[in-house]
């Protein structure tokens, strides 16, 4: 197998016939009125929720058919279970848009929604393994309603597989994160980040800001990627999935103080152990590619996905399952963000 091959290996599934026949149907299940019931959405990996200034929760996320971006909204995290979902784009029928797509996140930059997203073209061989990062954009102000047509593609120094691409404005900078393999060093996939000039290019050049090298960042393949960041408490705190994506799957952390360098390395320091993990306990397995929010009252939460069983039959990444998640988030003495085990399925319980 290819270097190329390896690395989505890991990282994709070919969502045939066979698999989504054995695949358990869409929930719709869910709590009382306002109750969180995890999992939030099932078989939706990769998934972003946030609350916009209009007051509605927006969903997206990565679907098993891996060919279409998707966008659902409400005016409550419970109410994302059953919110009506569109189809904004539909991958093309030929060229480097015609293959696989994943990983999408919604944004909105000078006045426009930007949604970016994974891409490689169709065809078989080693060349659908070619993954960029693309985006779309709508034309108009409702990214439920808009028209949704190609921007472009991302402009990175090295023509390479990346992708989980998030942006953030930090001291009225607009910055892009994304993971990318850099030729010349021996990983899967390293985080990066770059002020940005527009929504594809970059306004200087990108740093290393680290790549996968503790022992829990490197179980069956050396990855580091999907990062998410929370401002919080003075400091930035960059949340990043580590490892193959079945039960070792989990989340690490960068932390900068808010008044640092950003864009100087030296300024991160990395968890020495991951932040969240596999519970066996609450059968929850392999957390990760996650997202922040808030809830209604503006208390802040975590998204992630997850499977809710250990064992599957074949690739992990020819399994559907991966299921979007929420739950709190507490805060040390410190400040520090803390991430407790996933907790298990059903009713999230209320919070004082």
């Amino acid at each position: 197998m290819s270097d190329d091959l390896a690395l989505l290996s890991r990282r994709l599934f070919v969502a045939g016939g066979a698999a989504l026949a054995a695949a358990p149907a869409l929930s719709r299940t869910r709590g009382a009125a306002g109750t969180i019931v995890n999992p939030l959405v099932r078989q939706r990996a990769d998934a972003q929720v946030f609350r916009h200034t209009d007051g509605w929760y927006y969903m997206t996320g990565s679907v098993p058919e891996y060919d279409r971006l998707v966008l659902r909204r409400s005016k409550t995290i419970a109410g994302l279970t059953n919110a009506t979902e569109k189809v904004l784009w539909r991958h093309e029928k030929s060229g480097p848009l015609s293959g696989f797509l994943w990983a999408p996140e919604l944004h909105l930059i000078d006045g426009k929604w930007i949604m970016y997203f994974a891409a490689g073209p169709s065809g078989g061989g080693e060349d659908v393994f070619r993954i960029r990062t693309h985006a779309v954009v709508c034309d108009g102000a409702d990214p439920m309603t808009g028209n949704w047509t190609v921007l472009g593609q991302l402009q990175t120094p090295w023509d390479s597989f990346n992708l989980d691409s998030t942006s953030f404005v930090h001291r009225g900078q607009r910055y892009l994160a994304w993971a990318q393999r850099e030729a010349g060093i021996d990983t899967n996939s390293n985080l990066y980040l770059a002020p940005l000039a527009t929504p594809l290019t970059f306004a200087a050049k990108p740093a290393r800001l680290t790549i996968p090298e503790l022992p829990w960042e490197i179980r069956g393949f050396k990855v580091a990627e999907a990062p998410a960041l929370l401002a919080r408490n003075g400091r930035l705190f960059m949340t990043y999935s580590a490892s193959a994506t079945d039960a070792r799957y989990c989340l690490g952390m960068l932390t900068a103080r808010d008044d640092a360098d950003i864009m100087d390395p030296a300024v991160w320091t990395k968890s020495p152990e991951p932040v969240m993990k596999t519970s066996r306990e609450h059968k929850i397995f392999g957390p990760g590619h996650n997202s922040f929010t808030v809830d209604e009252r503006g208390r802040d939460m975590l998204v992630f996905h997850a499977r809710d069983y250990e064992k599957i039959v074949g690739d992990p990444l020819f399994d559907p399952n991966r299921h979007t998640r929420v739950q709190p988030i507490r805060y040390d003495a410190a400040g520090v963000p803390q991430f407790d085990p996933p907790v298990a399925n059903g009713p999230l319980p209320r919070r004082a």
